[in-house]
């Protein structure tokens, strides 16, 4: 019963078809930024009418390469950049949809929300900007830019490639309230999916997507909760194994400290999250949710036992969706292409 459980999850992962293009037209506006007012009979923009994979050919040739050179340089002198940019394109995505939202940078925006104080990556989004400007001036967006970068950094810490849809517009505003739709580590697997469903998004991406967490750090400050007096216990959760509980324990005795993700594989981008799950070394509550759900776990086993090579198929699959969700284009007025990311083109600073 058991293998034939897991064939049918592996049959399910293989099967998923590759998004090659968005649902929402992109109908250009005029040269540089956009605006309400663009004349669309002199577009400087393609006029595939589609977020498309050629987007860039024509107006910016070396848009990749240019995101691709600035996200290596920088990852060399400061490796825990990746596994950021990862993390940022998911907040980014999961709040108002990827609309480099949470770029903006003024009082009551997402990124002033105290639940992104440890996002990390702007200034290495705003160097590649700058470098656009110079090349293409007013032609790439904020949010195409998050997006190639976040691929980028997946690849040079060894995950998979997919390929990216360009032709997102930036957002005019971001507002702090609405960080609480980007899961926390602390939510149960229905609340998760029923999020991700929100999404357009289903309970495979959400098991996929949670597989990120095969690289990076967490602050201590999130997890204390489950280490110290663990539901007036004076215990640690019951559902992490007792020899790790007491290294968590130990390693996070103050909040700022940070504990590895994967404390096997840290720096792999492999499939060592499940078989740590189900070892019961799952870091975030979330995390060790997925093994206990009934829904999850068979999921969770499978991406555990199979080859690494599954679960990164399947997690290009997924990233390829996550970054469409609720993007913005030039059929929508409310979008622009911002001068600099973390300011919008109409707001008076």
């Amino acid at each position: 019963m058991k293998l034939a459980v897991v064939s049918v999850v592996v049959l399910l992962v293989v099967l998923v078809a590759w998004p090659v293009s968005a649902s929402r037209k992109d109908l250009p506006g005029s040269g540089g930024y956009g605006g309400d007012d663009d004349d669309d009979t002199k577009s400087w923009f393609p006029l595939d009418n589609l977020l498309s994979l050629n987007y860039y050919d024509k107006i910016c040739p070396d848009f990749e390469k240019i995101v691709d050179r600035k996200v290596r340089e920088w990852t060399k002198s400061d490796s825990s950049l990746g596994p950021a940019l990862l993390r940022l394109i998911f907040h980014d995505c999961g709040v108002t949809g990827c609309d480099a939202s949470v770029l903006l940078d003024y009082e009551g925006t997402e990124r002033r929300s105290p639940a992104s104080k440890s996002l990390r990556g702007f200034e290495l989004i705003d160097d590649i900007k700058s470098e656009m400007e110079k090349s293409c001036p007013g032609l790439v967006s904020c949010a195409d830019i998050l997006t190639s970068a976040s691929r980028a950094a997946t690849v040079q810490l060894g995950g998979p490639y997919w390929p990216n849809v360009y032709g997102r517009r930036d957002s005019k505003n971001s507002y702090a309230r609405d960080v609480e739709k980007v899961p926390s580590g602390r939510r149960d697997v229905t609340a998760l999916l029923e999020t991700f469903q929100s999404y357009g998004l289903n309970i495979l991406d959400l098991v996929v997507l949670s597989g990120a967490h095969t690289i990076g750090k967490a602050y201590c400050g999130t997890i204390q909760s489950r280490l110290y007096n663990y539901n007036a216990t004076n215990g640690s959760d019951p559902s992490i194994d007792p020899k790790y509980a007491d290294y968590l324990r130990r390693r996070c005795r103050w909040a700022s400290e940070t504990v590895e993700l994967d404390a096997v594989t840290p720096a792999v981008f492999d499939n060592q999250y499940y078989i740590n799950l189900q070892k019961h070394m799952g870091v975030l509550s979330t995390d060790q949710e997925l093994v206990k759900d009934p829904r999850t776990a068979p999921l969770v086993k499978a991406f555990a036992e199979q080859p690494p090579q599954m679960f990164r198929q399947q997690f290009a699959v997924s990233m390829a969706k996550l970054v469409n969700v609720g993007v913005l284009t030039g059929e929508d007025r409310i979008g622009e292409i911002r001068k600099v990311c973390s300011k919008s083109n109409s707001r008076r600073y």
